[in-house]
């Protein structure tokens, strides 16, 4: 069973990738009377162009012209017409072929259009290369296609490769695939070849392919192996790194770097453009500190003219000696904590008058008594008072018991 289904998954997935574009010729003739020439057959992955006439013509003369009125013409003497395989164009848009036959009247001019429901295909497709040999494609649904619609991406590296499915799809919140990641790419001489089919319940889809030279895509990686080496002499700092990893150019002719170098101490930064893999900063302050980072791009070679992804940032330089300073300020701050520290305890736990009382001072005996003086007379005389009345008292009571006796 198993046997059976991977059979059957093997002929769909061939059935789909091989399945001829859905597109129609349509021919108009140039004369009023039918033209000897017949049979247009268009044959896109061998770039054939072929016909039938029912009369033998020495000299025949053909052209392919797309949309944007990029052409190619050819003379042959047989009724087949074969375009160089450098011929990189798509096909969504529609293709004009013309057959004539020279120093005549006689001539075809066919178009070859794609079929399928308008505005079904997708929009906005776009690819990138990063990190070397990593590649994502994204795109949208047709603004016209049905909610069924599924899309399938096949691609093709270069003429003498096989073209393959996506194997890893992007999908959106519906379960539609709006794109592709890839692995393993490497860049060909030539333009890959990307086609976009799709698929639905209820009506024709239609496709959309384009030739991308991979290299224009590509993210350059930053430079390696970035170091300064700062000495006392007049030269300064040299700087040196080695070119950006790729998949297909190694030369360091085909590279140019920028490099940005700030000041951390002042708001200030050089930037410079050289094409080689050395600098020399001569604008080194060893009291300063820096921070140094580079990019490249190409200039020559398969190489992408667009700034790539900076190096990892590195600092150089001895800078200020701030140690000093950072000492006394902790010191200053330390003394001023234990100063507040001391305070609040003594304030919290002990009186200043325990630990400094008040030096008495000599009584004058001039002065007239003071209320401590006059309140201490005053206690102290009803005291001796009550004394004598308890003497009187017992007195009288032993006199009146001698007269009683």
């Amino acid at each position: 069973m198993f046997d059976s289904f991977g059979l059957i998954c093997m002929i769909w997935w061939c059935v789909v990738l091989f399945h001829p574009l859905h597109a129609d010729i349509q021919c108009m003739e140039s004369e009023a009377q039918k033209s000897p020439i017949t049979n247009v057959n268009v044959d896109w992955r061998k770039t054939e162009l072929s016909w039938e006439s029912s009369k033998n013509f020495s000299m025949y003369k053909c052209t392919i012209m797309n949309w944007d009125m990029e052409s190619i013409e050819k003379e042959v003497n047989s009724p087949l017409c074969r375009f160089p395989k450098e011929l990189y164009m798509p096909l969504h848009k529609g293709v004009f072929f013309i057959i004539e036959v020279p120093n005549t009247n006689i001539s075809k001019k066919c178009t070859f259009l794609p079929g399928g429901m308008n505005e079904s295909a997708i929009e906005n497709f776009s690819c990138v290369i990063y990190n070397i040999c990593l590649m994502n494609c994204t795109w949208q649904a047709g603004r016209g296609a049905p909610a069924d619609t599924q899309y399938f991406l096949y691609w093709q590296n270069s003429r003498d490769d096989g073209q393959m499915e996506c194997e890893l799809y992007i999908k959106d919140e519906n379960g539609r695939n709006v794109g592709c990641r890839f692995q393993n790419v490497r860049i060909e001489i030539e333009k890959a070849y990307f086609l976009v089919n799709g698929s639905s319940k209820d009506s024709l889809i239609q496709f959309y392919d384009e030739y991308i030279e991979l290299y224009k895509i590509e993210i350059l990686a930053a430079p390696l192996n970035v170091t300064a080496h700062c000495t006392g002499d007049p030269v300064g700092c040299i700087i040196t790194w080695h070119p950006p990893l790729t998949s297909h150019v190694e030369k360091v002719k085909c590279f140019q770097y920028e490099i940005n170098i700030q000041n951390k101490d002042e708001p200030k930064e050089e930037k410079k453009v050289v094409r080689n893999d050395r600098y020399e900063f001569q604008n080194y302050n060893e009291k300063n500190r820096y921070i140094l980072k580079i990019r490249a791009r190409g200039t020559k070679c398969l190489v992408s003219s667009k700034w790539g992804e900076w190096s990892e940032p590195i600092e150089f330089g001895q800078g200020k000696d701030y140690f000093i300073f950072v000492i006394l300020f902790l010191i200053a701050l330390g003394t001023i904590s234990v100063t507040v520290l001391l305070y609040c305890l003594f304030k919290r736990y002990c009186s200043f008058k325990n630990i400094l009382p008040p030096i008495p001072q000599p009584r004058d005996k001039f002065n007239a008594l003071t209320n401590e003086d006059i309140q201490t007379e005053y206690v102290n005389l009803p005291s001796k008072s009550h004394t004598e009345e308890i003497t009187t008292v017992e007195e009288m009571t032993q006199l009146s018991k001698k007269k009683i006796h």
